[in-house]
């Protein structure tokens, strides 16, 4: 499946609560920008998860998941 706009959709949580949301068309952007909001927005109580809206799978979460 091709890369769609708004494809992958980035969040940020802070303690359990909605803080940001973000889609991108690429993959390589949203990774990029998940390093970006883990440097800017990263600290306790954040968690920021990177989702493919094309298939419903979590391409990653930060912090890892124990």
């Amino acid at each position: 499946m091709a890369d769609a706009p708004g494809r992958y959709h980035l969040t940020l949580t802070r303690d359990g609560r909605p803080a940001m949301h973000g889609w991108w068309g690429s993959e390589t952007v949203a990774r990029g920008r998940l390093r970006g909001w883990i440097g800017d927005w990263g600290g306790p109580g954040a968690r920021i998860t990177l989702v493919d809206e094309g298939t419903g799978a979590t391409l990653t979460t930060w912090p890892d998941e124990a």
